[in-house]
């Protein structure tokens, strides 16, 4: 079980664009600059968030990308799943055949476990995230030392 960069980065893009948007739509170029991460690997991932409808896109001059709802209401799962991350730590992918096709001793823990990741990354939403980021990095106001 592992996050990969796609994961990572479909996530921090989704968080780029939430916190720029109310500047106008926000295009990839700026993301990958912002955020270090690959143009075409970028093209990628969106084409998989646009598809799965976290996105919504305009073409042209002042084109770019902006959430299709708040941030408050896209979960990180959703975002991992539309990326189609595979975060499941069963080998057997909950089929019960972890051991020559029947289920293995530690089945249920790993089951647990990933109701657990499930349950969690679909709690928390893009809004949490960038809250909990601004707590843990408060505004400076500016003031001289």
């Amino acid at each position: 079980m592992k996050l990969t960069s796609k994961g990572r980065y479909a996530v921090t893009a989704m968080l780029d664009i939430a916190l720029n948007q109310a500047k106008g739509p926000i295009t990839l170029a700026m993301i990958s600059e912002r955020q270090a991460i690959s143009l075409s690997y970028l093209e990628q991932i969106f084409a998989k968030l646009k598809k799965s409808g976290l996105v919504l896109s305009a073409r042209g001059p002042g084109g770019g990308y902006r959430l299709s709802r708040s941030a408050q209401d896209i979960s990180v799962g959703d975002i991992i799943v539309a990326v189609n991350e595979d975060l499941e730590p069963r080998r057997c992918y909950g089929k019960a055949n972890c051991q020559g096709g029947s289920q293995c001793l530690s089945h249920e823990l790993w089951s647990d476990l990933s109701n657990m990741i499930q349950q969690f990354l679909v709690s928390v939403s893009l809004q949490q995230v960038i809250d909990q980021h601004h707590m843990q990095r408060p505004v400076t106001l500016g003031l001289a030392k």
